[in-house]
C-alpha cells in the first residue's frame, strides 16, 4: 500500500527551489523578472515568450496552447508527460523528501 502523497508539503518544499528545478527542467530559459521564460519542449517552440512559469507563485503557461497549471506539481508532471502523483513522489524522490 502507497502513503498518502502530500501535495501541499511536496508543493512547498519545490517551490522554495524553483529557480533551481526550472533551470534544469528549462535550460533554454531565462528569469525575466519573476517568471521563468523557456521553450515549450513539448511542442515544436522554436521562440520564447509564450511558455513562462512564476517562480513566486509556481503558476505556469504555455499562452501560445492554452496548456497551463497551478504549482510545480502540474508543471512537473506536464513536462514528463506523467500523471500528477508520478510527478509528485519524484518530486518528492528528487528533493529527499521520501
Amino acid at each position: 500500500m502507497r502513503a498518502r502523497l502530500d501535495f501541499e508539503r511536496i508543493n512547498a518544499a519545490a517551490l522554495a527551489v524553483l529557480p533551481v528545478l526550472v533551470a534544469r527542467w528549462l535550460p533554454d530559459g531565462c528569469r525575466a523578472g519573476v517568471e521563468w521564460v523557456a521553450l515549450n519542449p513539448r511542442r515544436a517552440d522554436d521562440k520564447p515568450g509564450s511558455f513562462k512559469v512564476n517562480l513566486t507563485t509556481g503558476k505556469w503557461s504555455d499562452f501560445a496552447t492554452g496548456d497551463r497549471g497551478g504549482d510545480v506539481v502540474s508543471l512537473a508532471a506536464f513536462l514528463t508527460g506523467s500523471t500528477q502523483a508520478e510527478a509528485a513522489r519524484n518530486l518528492a524522490d528528487m528533493l529527499g523528501m521520501r
